[in-house]
């Protein structure tokens, strides 16, 4: 019985070329321009797209008013052919990845990516340059169950199923901002001064709550209300924000240590609390014994443990009134 059903499954099945020439001539309009991008000719799109009606029983295209449109099947069935034809395509791609032993796919959150992982992956690219490196950005929820990685890292407790997780060390919070603030109006000299400046605040998937409330509990002036605040659903634009000198926000360790080391942000209080969260090194299942999923997980917990961020020295006064 399962073999029947299999047989009559895969008769209903159009070819890939005319899925393609469906595709293309469904988002164009126009069969010569179909033609033009998958290099055939017009009679071979009009010939594929043929054989695909007789199979559904009905027309995809008519023409109005001299034009080529879609008919009521053709709108519903090309978002299921978009679909089908996406899904072998990234399954393609990511089994050819998988087989080549010299290309390493990198998943990672986007702010970690471009705060802490880019300022720091040309060293590991130095030391192995036989390596072909490509980078997935992740979305701030858990990892996928078929994970289409050879690494990733992630944030989280470090329980995520199906991989081997190596936590990147602990991870401090802290308030940072841009070095103008510190030599301005209103005075930032203590965390009480933080109720006449404008507050950075971020939620975000990966941080249900901003850290804001605990931090303020451990620096002693747990009551604080804000004049001012900014809000943001995502951590990079919160940084970047306080790079621009729109207020203070939340660092977080591995995040700012970049921008701090090159002067664009400054710590202007030595108060840190200790995240009970961190970024860990994810290695699925089955990929460990991979030489260069070795390399990279060496070269990580060598380079992307622990890491710190020096603090800032606060201005002088004569210097901040220059």
């Amino acid at each position: 019985m399962d073999d029947r059903v299999s047989s009559q499954s895969r008769r209903n099945l159009p070819s890939m070329k005319a899925l393609q020439a469906f595709e293309a001539a469904a988002r164009h309009l126009n069969f010569t321009r179909a033609a033009v991008e998958l290099n055939l000719t017009q009679t071979a799109i009009s010939h594929q797209i043929r054989n695909l009606e007789e199979m559904l029983g009905g027309k995809l295209f008519a023409r109005k008013a001299g034009r080529l449109d879609l008919t009521p099947i053709g709108r519903n069935y090309v978002l299921s052919a978009r679909l089908a034809l996406s899904e072998i395509s990234m399954a393609t791609d990511r089994a050819s990845y998988e087989q080549r032993a010299d290309t390493l796919t990198i998943g990672c959150l986007g702010t970690f990516l471009v705060k802490t992982l880019l300022p720091k992956i040309g060293h590991f690219h130095r030391r192995h340059p036989d390596i072909a490196l490509r980078f997935k950005t992740l979305v701030p929820i858990a990892p996928p169950a078929r994970p289409d990685y050879d690494v990733a890292i992630h944030y989280g407790v470090g329980d995520w199923p199906g991989v081997t997780a190596h936590r990147l060390g602990d991870e401090e919070v802290f308030p940072v901002c841009s070095p103008r603030l510190l030599e301005g109006l209103p005075p930032l000299r203590e965390p009480a001064d933080l109720a006449r400046h404008t507050l950075i605040r971020v939620g975000v998937p990966i941080l249900p709550r901003d850290d804001w409330p605990f931090w303020l509990e451990k620096a002693g002036v747990p009551d604080l209300t804000f004049a001012r605040e900014i809000n943001f659903d995502l951590l990079n634009p919160a940084f970047h924000a306080a790079i621009e000198g729109l207020g203070v926000v939340l660092g977080r360790s591995a995040a700012v240590a970049h921008d701090i080391d090159e002067g664009r942000l400054v710590e202007p209080f030595n108060v840190r609390i200790v995240a009970p969260s961190a970024y860990y090194l994810l290695v699925p299942q089955g990929r460990e014994t991979l030489d260069k999923v070795a390399a990279f997980r060496d070269w990580a917990l060598e380079h992307l443990i622990n890491l710190e961020c020096r603090r800032m020295a606060r201005p002088s006064p004569a210097s901040a009134s220059r």
